[in-house]
C-alpha cells in the first residue's frame, strides 16, 4: 500500500505529533508498504526535500492516473477549500532524475534516519514559539501525492498543512485518515484567552471532511463527538518497552541529580504555558525531594525562577533520556490538555509511579491507586499532597512502578501499528463498498 503521511511535525523535531508519525513510518515500512511523509521544512534548512535513500519506484506509463475527486465520493468532501500556491513552485514532479519532488538526493543527518522518503515544504516558525513550524502553501504537497501514487492520505495532527493534505486528497478522490493528536482549542484557550471556538470550527471542518478520525483517548473520543465530528474511532499510542526499562536505574546519574539522596522527582516535556509546570513549586519545597526538569521550550526562563532549587537538564532523547526515566523515583505532569501523554507512558515502561491531572489521556493511561495518582488540574496544592504522600510511603511508590510496567508491556509500537492498518483496510474496503 502506497500512503502519504502529511505531518505538521516531523524529527528532528520533539513532541506526540512528530514521534508518532516517525513510529508509524517505520511500521509501515516493516509491513512492506509504502510510505512517504510531507511535513514542514525544519529551522535553517532549506525547503527542497531530502530523501532518506530508500528505494523509490516513479509511476510507469501504464500505471492507471487517479481519477477526479468528483468519480469517487467521500465524506463531507466540501468543507475544506483548496489553496493554490504561489507559482513559483513546481505544479507537477520533474523529470526522473530526483526520486520525488523537490529532492536534492542528498540526505541530511535527520532524514537519513527516516524509513522512508521525506519531502520537506517551505514553512516559517510560529511568532513567539520558534520551535513550531507552520508550513506554507506550496505545490509540492499536490505533486508529491501524484508522483508516490497514494492509495490512502495519512493525516497526522493536521491543521494547516494537514488541511491542504485533505484538501488535496479530496480533489485527487483518495481516501484520508485523520489522526487527531493536538487540543488546538485548549491552547487557543491558553495563549490568546480566546480563540476554542475558531480552533474547533477548523478541526471539524479538517476531520469531517475525512474518511476515518483516530483519537488516542477515549477522552478525545468524547471531546471530537461532542464537538460534530463523526466517524471518529479510538487508536491509542505504543511505547518502546525496550527503550524504556527499569533495568537502565543509574545510581550514579541519580547521585550526580541528589547528591543528599533526595527522592528524584521528575517532568519531561515542553516548558510552555499549557503545560504548567509551575504546578511543581510547591514540590520543591517539601523536605528530601529534588525536582529535575527534562526538555526546553519559551518557558524555559520563567520557570526558573519559579522552581527553586529544581534542576533543569535541557532537552534529552534516545537513550540518555530513558537513562532518566528510569532513575526517577517518581513521574509528575502538570499538563491539562494532553489528548495523550506519552510521557506518561514512557514513565509507566521505566518502571515509575506516575502523577497527572485527571484530564484528558492520563484518564486512560493512571489506573489511580494501582499504577499511579491522579489529581484535580491546575491544583499545585494537591500535586505537592500527591508528591509527599508518595515520598512517605516508597513501598507504595514502588508498587505503583511495577503495575504500570506490566500494564504498558502489550502496548508495543507493532500492536499499535497492525491496529492502524486494521483502520487503513476498513476505510479502503468502505470506499470500494461504495464505488461498487
Amino acid at each position: 500500500m502506497r500512503v502519504v503521511i502529511v505531518t505538521e511535525s516531523f524529527p528532528p523535531d520533539v513532541n506526540g505529533v512528530a514521534h508518532c508519525t516517525m513510529q508509524t513510518a517505520r511500521h509501515l515500512a516493516a509491513r512492506g508498504h509504502e510510505p512517504l511523509v510531507i511535513a514542514p521544512a525544519t529551522a535553517g534548512a532549506t525547503a527542497t526535500s531530502r530523501s532518506s535513500g530508500t528505494p523509490w519506484r516513479p509511476p510507469a506509463a501504464s500505471d492507471p492516473v487517479r481519477p477526479p475527486a468528483a468519480s469517487v465520493p467521500y465524506p463531507g468532501a466540501s468543507g475544506i477549500p483548496w489553496e493554490p500556491s504561489s507559482g513559483s513552485d513546481p505544479a507537477r514532479p520533474p523529470a526522473s532524475s530526483t526520486p520525488y519532488p523537490g529532492a536534492s538526493g542528498t540526505p541530511d543527518v535527520f532524514e537519513s534516519a527516516a524509513p522512508c522518503p521525506v519531502v520537506r515544504v517551505p514553512s516559517l516558525p510560529l511568532p513567539g514559539y520558534s520551535q513550531v513550524r507552520v508550513a506554507l502553501p506550496s505545490r509540492r504537497l499536490m505533486a508529491a501525492l501524484i508522483a508516490h501514487r497514494a492509495e490512502l492520505v495519512h493525516l497526522a495532527g493536521p491543521f494547516v498543512l494537514g488541511a491542504r493534505g485533505m484538501a488535496a486528497a479530496a480533489r485527487l478522490g483518495l481516501p484520508a485518515v485523520a489522526v487527531y493528536q493536538t487540543d488546538l482549542a485548549g491552547y487557543a484557550r491558553t495563549y490568546l484567552g480566546a480563540g476554542e471556538n475558531t480552533a474547533w470550527r477548523r478541526m471539524r471542518a479538517v476531520h469531517s471532511a475525512a474518511d476515518r478520525t483516530l483519537a488516542p483517548s477515549t477522552a478525545a473520543v468524547r471531546d471530537l463527538t461532542e464537538h460534530g465530528v463523526e466517524r471518529v474511532r479510538l487508536w491509542p499510542r505504543g511505547v518502546d518497552t525496550v527503550r524504556f526499562r527499569p533495568g537502565l536505574r543509574d545510581e550514579a546519574l541519580r547521585h550526580r541529580l541528589a547528591p543528599g539522596g533526595e527522592k528524584i522527582i521528575g517532568y519531561v516535556g515542553r516548558l510552555a504555558a499549557e503545560k504548567h509546570v509551575e504546578l511543581l513549586a510547591g514540590a520543591c519545597g517539601l523536605p528530601g525531594v529534588r525536582v529535575v526538569v527534562v526538555g526546553d521550550g519559551p518557558s524555559g526562563a520563567s520557570l526558573r525562577a519559579a522552581l527553586p532549587g529544581a534542576v533543569f537538564l535541557g532537552r534529552r532523547t534516545g537513550e540518555d533520556l530513558a537513562r532518566l526515566f528510569a532513575s526517577l523515583d517518581m513521574f509528575v505532569h502538570t499538563g491539562p490538555y494532553e489528548t495523550f501523554c506519552q510521557t506518561v507512558q514512557e514513565a509507566m515502561a521505566s518502571g515509575v509511579p506516575v502523577i497527572a491531572p485527571a484530564a484528558g489521556g492520563p484518564l486512560d493511561l493512571v489506573d489511580h491507586g494501582r499504577t499511579g495518582l491522579l489529581v484535580p488540574p491546575h491544583d499545585a496544592d494537591a500535586v505537592r499532597a500527591a508528591v509527599g504522600a508518595l515520598v512517605a510511603d516508597p513501598a507504595r511508590a514502588a508498587a505503583y512502578g511495577r503495575a504500570g510496567r506490566t500494564m504498558v508491556e502489550g502496548r508495543t509500537w507493532e500492536a499499535v501499528g497492525d491496529q492502524l492498518l486494521d483502520h487503513y483496510d476498513e476505510v479502503l474496503r468502505g470506499r470500494t463498498a461504495v464505488a461498487a
